[in-house]
């Protein structure tokens, strides 16, 4: 009998070996990652990670700093943080400059208008109302590191993109992806345009049909925690927030937030509210599966970007129980969806990087109140004063013809028939403006392209410049100031406040570590490029962040 248990437990214990090697092998990462997630979050302030860390769950921010490595000093080192640019700067591995996304919208002379950097007549919407899907990403100049990886083998990869509001989703996905979607605020649907496909897949028509927009709509938003657990915030009620519709104290029931139009629900209420994260993340876990990605032998790109949190800065400040709420209601989503890769495709398998398009400023009449500098800039009074200015001095004319995004933009067609020299009212105009409250720098055109700089202000300045696009005046406000624009406060600099933002690395091949050094945002496509062995992006002057490639 002794003889006979000794065989079993001998034969238990190789069973229990071979079910412990299997498992092991499951948890060896695949030569390459099957399924790259990139989730860009708008407005998210590299000191947020740490302002609401004890608030945090552990499966979510928790866990990928924890389990990853956390880029400490990463930035953008250009000069405007605006949403879009930022995703175009990810995803090509360039700055401005060169991929050519200046900003959310740029001045056309030639049309006389001002330009959105997606916007087409050519292509119409796909699945939505009528205007907002009529997009393609004709205007990005390069690359992405998605386009490189589908040109690597011959389009066997799958490349989607993600995003409430259309540039993130467009920019991040690139030029030859299946397919990027956004929400559309008139019809309650996921939309894209015809650029990419002619209708929507049986799966997207499906889950438009739940109406789970209709759902969201008539909540009611409340604190997460018990209101008095916010300690890391101001008072819900301060005189610093413009609130959503007026309305800056919880809780907030959206159905009567809700402005109806024609008696249509107006879904950009969602927007404003942790929901518009919500919705996204189910609707990325759908596509996920509908669309089989990580299931075969060429790996696949996927793109959350997260920019509910952009209006809810916008409106209450970085200092406001709402953005805290928020961040603690995206932490329990984040969970929610790295679970789900996990379960679905598995860590060894999944490569994710999280980071941020911009921070944001502090709100600043809270500068002023705690006796720090800060200020809003009135640009148009500034703009009247140097109307005013240049009629003097070279007689009456509409001297310029359009101001947008601290740029100016010169009416060259008045100057060139004056047979006045254009660096010299972009001289005097530069200095002119260079006297007003909340002005650091001015720098013209003709400056940018004739000196190169290296360092400073002016080499960021210079980061951003596109000799098509840019004005020919540029202004960089005094940190801590914005430009005065309704809203609770902005970001649009390259101070630390808006351009330094969070860098993660989590699952296939990643270490659990910390890199201290500076990290350009610049150096994300061509890391992932390495990874992936395939070319870096078409116009990327990254380098790839070598501590991960150990």
């Amino acid at each position: 009998m002794n003889e006979y248990l000794k065989v079993v437990f001998l034969f238990l214990g190789i069973l229990s070996g071979i079910s412990g090697f299997a498992q092991g092998q499951k948890k060896i990462p695949t030569e390459q990652p099957k399924l790259v997630v990139g989730i860009v979050i708008s407005q998210m302030r590299y000191d947020y990670i740490y302002r609401y860390w004890d608030k945090f769950g552990e499966n979510g921010f928790k866990k990928l700093i924890n389990g990853g490595t956390f880029c400490k000093n990463t930035r953008f080192n250009y000069l405007f943080s605006q949403e879009g640019v930022g995703h175009a700067t990810i995803a090509t591995g360039t700055n401005p400059s060169d991929h050519g996304i200046i900003s959310k919208e740029w001045y056309v002379s030639l049309q006389d208008q001002v330009v959105s950097s997606t916007g087409t007549e050519k292509y119409s919407t796909v699945g939505g109302s009528y205007e907002p899907g009529r997009k393609s990403p004709e205007n990005l100049m390069t690359t992405t590191y998605a386009d490189e990886l589908r040109l690597s083998n011959n389009f066997k990869s799958k490349t989607f993109s993600i995003s409430l509001n259309a540039e993130p989703a467009i920019f991040s996905a690139g030029h030859s992806a299946n397919c990027a979607y956004w929400f559309d605020d008139v019809s309650g649907n996921w939309i894209t345009s015809s650029y990419y496909i002619d209708s929507l897949p049986n799966w997207v028509n499906d889950f438009n049909a739940k109406k789970f927009p209709d759902t969201y709509v008539v909540k009611q938003w409340n604190t997460l925690l018990p209101i008095a657990e916010y300690t890391e915030s101001l008072n819900d009620n301060n005189v610093y927030e413009t609130g959503i519709n007026d309305q800056i104290t919880f809780p907030y029931e959206l159905e009567n937030l809700n402005k109806q139009k024609k008696k249509k629900t107006d879904y950009s209420i969602l927007k404003t509210t942790p929901f518009g994260n919500n919705l996204l993340k189910d609707f990325a876990t759908s596509l996920i599966v509908n669309e089989n990605l990580g299931k075969d032998n060429y790996t696949d790109v996927l793109i959350l970007c997260f920019d509910a949190t952009e209006e809810i800065g916008n409106a209450f400040g970085p200092n406001s129980v709402e953005v805290q709420d928020m961040f603690l209601r995206l932490d329990q989503e984040l969970a929610h969806f790295l679970n789900f890769l996990d379960e679905n495709i598995g860590k060894e398998s999944t490569l994710v990087f999280l980071t941020a398009g911009h921070g944001v400023a502090y709100v600043p009449d809270y500068l002023n109140a705690s006796k720090i500098p800060g200020g809003t800039f009135n640009y148009n009074s500034a703009l009247s004063l140097l109307r005013s200015y240049l009629n003097v001095i070279y007689g009456e004319g509409n001297w310029f013809k359009n101001y947008h995004a601290q740029q100016i933009y010169l009416n060259r067609n008045l100057i060139e028939d004056a047979n006045l020299s254009l660096r010299q009212i972009q001289d005097d105009a530069a200095q002119f403006l260079l006297q007003f409250s909340g002005v650091a720098n001015t720098v013209t055109s003709y400056t940018l392209l004739n000196t190169n700089f290296t360092d400073g202000i002016f080499s960021k300045i210079q980061n951003g410049f596109n000799q098509k696009r840019s004005g020919d005046i540029i202004l960089n406000l005094q940190s801590g100031w914005v430009e005065k624009n309704g809203a609770s406060t902005n970001h649009n600099s390259s101070y630390a406040y808006d351009s330094r933002v969070p860098l993660i690395w989590y699952g296939w091949k990643v270490g659990r570590g910390t890199i201290t050094r500076e990290v350009d945002m610049i150096d994300i496509a061509p890391t992932i490029s390495t990874f992936l062995n395939i070319s870096y992006p078409n116009a990327s002057s990254g380098e790839p962040i070598f501590e991960l490639l150990k």
